[in-house]
């Protein structure tokens, strides 16, 4: 159901956004516009409470060293590896792949080329609807859920690819461990209430003193 509706937002709103105008601000803003829809479209119907899928009872988990893992985390890492390198190696060794990082990076000359980049975009949007179902699932394994408590985990993301630099895979991983361990340390000689902090002060400090993050890399544009 996530896959279908990232398809039809993209086919009926954000599409016809960009053939109108190439200004990604307004996408940006429709999405979060829609985002706020979606989530009181949630609330009204299922209200604010906190709802649990799970049917076994909560458990302690396995004792490693002195932290304790619970069986869905275990899960959830595993699942994770796994999604992570199947991405890659559609990125890297398939024809769909390539034409995404091609239409990623100018989408104007994959048309002239004969690549269609509303038809790529639109299989993009599948696939990372796709994979965000997933992680909301996982999640809400783990902690159960909330109308509104996706926007916690999109937020980390977006802040571990800023601390790794868009399209670096090898960026994106040392920037979510960089992340998770901040936020964790700080939460252990501080307190928990200061993890949303620490990742607004990550966020912060890369976006003034290294907004590329740390592989990310300026384009060059060349006009003929």
């Amino acid at each position: 159901m996530a896959t279908a509706l990232g398809v039809l937002l993209e086919k009926f709103i954000y599409s016809p956004q960009r053939a109108k105008s190439n200004n990604l601000i307004s996408v940006l803003i429709s999405s979060l516009g829609v985002y706020i829809i979606l989530q009181n479209l949630i609330s009204l119907f299922f209200g604010d409470d906190t709802r649990s899928i799970r049917t076994s009872e909560v458990k302690i988990g396995r004792q490693i060293f002195s932290a304790y893992i619970t069986d869905i985390q275990i899960v959830t890492i595993a699942i994770s590896i796994f999604l992570f390198m199947a991405v890659l190696l559609i990125l890297q060794k398939t024809s769909l792949g390539r034409q995404i990082r091609a239409v990623s990076n100018n989408p104007e000359l994959c048309n002239i080329y004969g690549i269609n980049s509303d038809r790529v975009i639109l299989w993009a949007t599948a696939i990372g609807t796709a994979l965000a179902s997933v992680a909301g699932i996982l999640i809400a394994l783990d902690v159960d859920m909330t109308p509104t408590f996706g926007f916690n985990y999109f937020f980390y993301g977006a802040v571990a690819m800023i601390i790794g630099g868009v399209g670096s895979y090898r960026g994106l991983i040392f920037g979510s461990l960089l992340l998770a361990t901040a936020q964790h340390l700080a939460a252990y000689y501080i307190d928990t209430k200061w993890m949303d902090a620490m990742a607004y002060i990550i966020l912060i400090l890369f976006l003034i003193w290294k907004p590329l993050g740390f592989s990310g890399q300026r384009l060059k544009k060349v006009e003929l």
